[in-house]
């Protein structure tokens, strides 16, 4: 069965703004959740080709050559089929759903003849709640109705049946829980079918209908696209970046997931297969850099507010006054659950949805969110009063809370420990809380909170700096490396030239890089409490580019960033991690690497524009695409 699923990298991503879709370069679709992300699927044979569920639209015939594209400057996903006597397409595309929540959803499939005739073959096999509900079929004239106890997709016919003659040129069967339909067309020829969540309206869709959606989500993504400020080296590879975390991000909120799918493996047959359907604070507070260097500062600010949302709702709890992650709607129910009846992506088990990690606690996520929130109002994007005091009550408990274990950015399951990026990100925290106060005069404890950002930067550089190793290391009872920390010169915590750091840096090349590809760590040397190992983090590797460009040696951050350049697929999505023959891993697209990709371009353009320098010119110019 394993030589049945598609490499991770072979799909592309079409979506809403609410819920998304993964396609195959063989026409698939493999993973489709609504009404939203984090919803059960009712597609998911990339977790199980068995009992998962998919829609297949192919030619009949099995020899054929496919490629996939992007219509430029759009969300709108083309899979082009090529024989000898015929080329056809089907055009995936989702019309877009920016505005409030609503179950109601669409996902067209429309299949063309440009060349020749073709005949082809649709399959549609849905499979309710990760396979575990049963459904029923209702055959109509214009389609089918596929229902089960929670939810109902409707399928409607794109125009009238394409007529050859006095007889119908194509054929409906039920095959198995779902429906085979088989259609010859000839060029200029086109058909199709539109999936609807919910009852849906009955009768078919005109083609003059679905023309219209084509042009409509064309239009939203190509003005969108056109907003965007970015006028570097890299533009068609930023804006496909831009373009991927907008289709990640949930419009009635402005939540960021971390990636549109569940359970894709860090190590094929391993057991590290995460559901990262829902928004973590940090990979969020990210986003906002991207944004705002990109010139989006609406999606920047909807992510604040969304943020200061989770603020004001904090309830004080053991992992603080924050949770590391949400649902798209704010809400924290992320019960972890294993389902056992799939097999998982070629055999990786567990298969988990939901996400056991959200009650860890991780001190990182306090210094990433204050960031978001300093540079948001370096833009121009004030705290109101309210705002502000709710502030001032995290940091207070920053400052009473920083010096203890914790679970750490990477959410390792081996035990708490005094981790080094958890510390400098609560130095980060109170130095932008300072920095905010001083700016606008509002009241705060001054005095205490940098009192105790004095104490955090002490310890970091007395425990934190490894003596033997005379590098930071991961945390205060190791010398085991953590690529993390490539974020300490971008963040101001040290100098991007300062010699400590520089031999930080000649540590990681040795032990961390692998030409230009970075792993966050050595699991064999830090035991994390899971088995297996990983790929390289893509994350880790645009950090990467932004300390060797800070530290003087643009020349090699350049290279390292065009050689990352080439391990995107074919469309330019990166998974989250990138294995040892080059192949992605884990999620996909993953949102913590497009940002990267997006933020490491803005400011190795500043840099190489006006040299390597002083990072408060980079990150108050260079993230606005001076």
């Amino acid at each position: 069965m394993a030589d049945e699923y598609p490499e991770i990298a072979d799909h592309g991503l079409i979506g809403d703004l609410q819920c998304a879709a993964l396609v195959a370069t063989n026409g698939t679709i493999d993973w489709f959740c609504f009404p939203r992300f984090d919803s059960p699927s009712v597609f998911a044979s990339l977790l199980d080709q068995e009992r998962g569920g998919y829609c297949s639209a192919r030619p009949a015939a099995g020899d054929y050559v496919t490629r996939q594209l992007y219509l430029p400057d759009t969300a709108i996903l083309i899979t082009r089929f090529m024989t000898e006597v015929g080329v056809g397409e089907v055009i995936d595309f989702m019309p877009v759903a920016d505005g409030p929540a609503t179950d109601h959803h669409r996902l067209v499939r429309l299949i063309r003849v440009v060349r020749g005739s073709m005949d082809f073959v649709v399959e549609i096999q849905p499979r309710f709640d990760y396979g575990r509900s049963s459904h029923e079929i209702e055959l109509r004239d214009d389609g089918a109705v596929f229902s089960s106890d929670d939810a109902t997709l409707t399928v409607r016919r794109v125009g009238e049946p394409i007529l050859r003659g006095t007889e119908r040129a194509g054929h409906v069967e039920l095959v198995d829980d779902g429906l085979r339909v088989t259609a010859t067309l000839n060029v200029g020829e086109i058909t199709g079918i539109v999936f609807e969540s919910g009852e849906g309206e009955p009768g078919p869709l005109s083609r003059d209908d679905v023309v219209d959606m084509f042009l409509a989500t064309r239009q939203y993504w190509r003005d969108w696209n056109n907003r965007s400020t970015y006028r570097g080296r890299w533009r068609e590879m930023v804006a496909r970046s831009a373009m991927t975390l907008k289709l990640m991000t949930y419009a009635p909120t402005g939540a960021l997931v971390a990636a549109p799918t569940a359970a894709l493996p860090e190590q094929v047959g391993g057991e590290r297969n995460w559901d990262y359907r829902y928004t973590w604070v940090r990979d969020a507070s990210f986003s906002v850099y991207a944004l705002l260097g990109l010139g989006y500062t609406d999606e920047a600010e909807a992510f604040v507010d969304w943020l200061m949302d989770r603020i004001r709702e904090s309830v004080g709890t053991g992992s603080g006054p924050l949770k590391i992650m949400y649902r798209v709607d704010g809400s924290s129910d992320l019960v972890e659950e294993t389902l056992d009846d799939l097999e998982g992506y070629r055999g990786s088990s567990p298969v988990h949805v939901g996400n056991g990690a959200a009650d860890q606690l991780q001190l990182d996520i306090y210094g990433e969110a204050m960031d978001a929130i300093h540079l948001a109002d370096t833009h121009g994007l004030e705290l109101p009063h309210q705002g502000w005091a709710q502030i001032r009550d995290l940091l207070n408990w920053v400052c009473e809370n920083w010096d203890q274990p914790e679970e750490g950015i990477w959410e390792t399951r081996g035990g708490r420990q005094d981790f080094t990026y958890g510390r400098f990100m609560c130095w980060v925290a109170l130095d932008r809380g300072v920095r905010l106060a001083r700016r606008h005069g509002r009241p705060a404890p001054l005095a205490t909170w940098i009192e105790q950002r004095d104490r955090i930067y002490e310890q970091v550089m007395e425990r934190g700096l490894h003596p033997d190793r005379g590098a930071f290391v991961q945390h205060y009872d190791t010398d085991v490396l953590d690529a993390s920390l490539l974020l300490m010169p971008l963040m101001g915590f040290v100098a991007p030239r300062d010699p400590m750091w520089l031999a930080t840096l000649d540590e990681m090349d040795k032990e961390l890089v692998s030409d230009s590809l970075v792993y966050r760590y050595d699991p064999a040397a830090s035991p994390d409490g899971l088995r297996g190992s990983e790929g390289t983090f893509t994350l880790c590797s645009f950090f990467y580019v932004d300390a060797l460009a800070r530290g003087g040696r643009l020349d090699d951050a350049q290279l390292v960033f065009e050689k990352m350049l080439t391990y995107a697929n074919h469309l330019g999505l990166y998974a989250e991690e990138i294995g040892l023959t080059g192949e992605q891993l884990g999620n996909f697209p993953q949102a913590f690497s497009h940002l990267a990709l997006i933020n490491a371009a803005v400011n190795l353009d500043y840099q190489l524009d006006h040299g390597s320098g002083d990072v408060e010119a980079v990150l108050q110019k260079g993230r606005r695409g001076a």
